[in-house]
């Protein structure tokens, strides 16, 4: 059986390794696939939160010019409140928060904007 329906998002990194901590970090991502591309020599990851069928490929390259922004973003829902704090008290101290939580009620909820390490997919975290 195919898969059918959305099934990734790719995106050039400048670090395959700093992003896939980031991601491991903030997102609950790991990697399920990892390799060297035979004809360009690029590394390539694939992460998953292994929740759903949908991936996100990391292409190394030498240059990215950030393609998501705030209201472009990747969204990632959290366990619970405090949690989602928590990531934030974490990515406040480590510079990568962009947008302080915020409370706009339903169905937006709580959420709050962070930045991946070539701030260009912003992570939505969301309770």
């Amino acid at each position: 059986m195919s898969d059918i329906g959305l099934t990734h998002i790719a995106l050039p990194v400048s670090d395959v390794d700093r992003t896939i901590e980031f991601y491991s970090k903030y997102a609950g991502m790991q990697v399920v696939h990892r390799r060297i591309d035979a004809e360009t020599g690029v590394a390539v990851v694939w992460l998953s939160d292994r929740t759903r069928p949908f991936v996100i490929v990391l292409i190394q390259t030498d240059s990215v010019h950030p393609v998501l922004s705030p209201f472009a973003h990747l969204g990632v829902g959290c366990k619970s409140r405090e949690y989602m704090d928590e990531l934030c008290d974490k990515a406040r101290q480590e510079g990568v928060l962009l947008e302080e939580p915020k409370d706009s009620g339903y169905p937006i909820g709580y959420w709050a904007f962070l930045r991946d390490p070539d701030g260009q997919s912003i992570l939505d975290f969301r309770f």
